[in-house]
């Protein structure tokens, strides 16, 4: 691995790693010119690269002695200025570049041409800055690993709560339909009844009818006189419930549990009690617990997750005959 690998896996940027490389002669004098530009944009520190010289020009004659690798304004090192000094902290600059930034992260706006030179770094101090540099570079990557957890925390939980809100909606819509379910299975159920009860009566006025139509012609055979009346009309839906109480006056309702084995289960309860609650009665007195409730007529089965009906709502009032499963 090259010291452009070395210094890349050590963290620097590859732009940076580059020009330093080009700009030093060695690994160490490549991490000493990175820490001193590292407060310099790379834009500039890549703007002051020097262009490929001109074939026959002479290495003299361009060279500048406040940038470095003969960058500057050509002014003659002997008796010239080394440096830039600002007037306001009196920190120097090797390079015009490093005074501009300066003055744009500090305000200042004073600075004079100086013959003092910037001291390079001793083998000491190169060391305590690649130490200060692998000490800065350990201490970004933990506060950048404690900021993914934190962020992927957040996302975490974030997703947490979209799930948590997603399955509420889901159970709402549920619980809807199962309640339009059971709506539409109590209307069918209602409308099923008053259709048999219809028929019930059409034959109970038929029968009469056949009977009162038996009687006249036998009379008739036996030259006796019968007093005729108007045909039996079958009673509609509303005489048939005006015949019988309505099922929303009734506060208990008689139930015969028909188990899988031994006699029924007789008892009466409040029409409020829920077929979960009759499960619990049936599971605490017989020892089993039961899965469905079933009717004969009409057909009907309710499974666990209509366990939460009460005798009401599953129209079982006044009296019932459940077959326990």
């Amino acid at each position: 691995m090259g010291d452009y690998d070395n210094l890349v896996e050590m963290g620097f940027d590859a732009r940076r790693v580059k020009l330093a490389l080009q700009k030093t002669k060695g690994f160490n004098d490549a991490i000493t010119w990175l820490a001193e530009n590292e407060a310099v944009p790379i834009e500039e520190l890549e703007a002051a690269a020097p262009a490929p010289a001109a074939a026959g020009s002479s290495s003299a004659a361009g060279a500048d002695v406040l940038g470095e690798d003969g960058e500057g304004d050509g002014r003659s090192a002997e008796g010239g200025a080394k440096s830039l000094k600002c007037g306001e902290c009196g920190k120097l600059f090797n390079t015009p570049a490093k005074a501009e930034y300066h003055a744009t992260r500090t305000g200042h706006d004073q600075f004079e041409e100086s013959t003092e030179v910037v001291k390079p770094l001793t083998e000491e101090e190169k060391a305590a800055k690649l130490a200060e540099l692998k000490a800065k570079l350990a201490e970004k990557r933990a506060n950048q690993s404690i900021t993914d957890a934190k962020t992927q925390r957040a996302n975490e939980a974030i997703r947490r709560k979209n799930d948590a809100e997603s399955d509420r909606i889901k159970e709402d819509l549920r619980k809807r339909e199962q309640l339009k379910e059971a709506e539409k299975r109590r209307q069918e159920k209602l409308d099923d009844a008053a259709a048999k009860e219809k028929i019930r009566a059409q034959i109970r006025a038929d029968q009469e009818n056949r009977l009162v139509k038996a009687q006249q012609e036998k009379a008739a055979r036996e030259g006796r006189v019968v007093e005729t009346s108007a045909p039996i009309e079958p009673a509609g839906p509303a005489a048939v419930k005006a015949q019988s109480k309505p099922a929303s006056e009734y506060t208990e309702t008689r139930l015969q549990l028909r188990l899988p084995s031994g006699p029924p289960l007789v008892r009466a309860f409040p029409v409020e009690t829920t077929l979960f609650e009759i499960a619990h009665v049936i599971a605490t007195e017989k020892g089993f617990s039961p899965t469905t409730f079933a009717i004969t007529f009409p057909r009907k089965i309710w499974d666990q997750s209509e366990f939460g009906l009460t005798l009401k709502e599953a129209k079982l009032v006044p009296s019932a005959a459940l077959i326990v499963a």
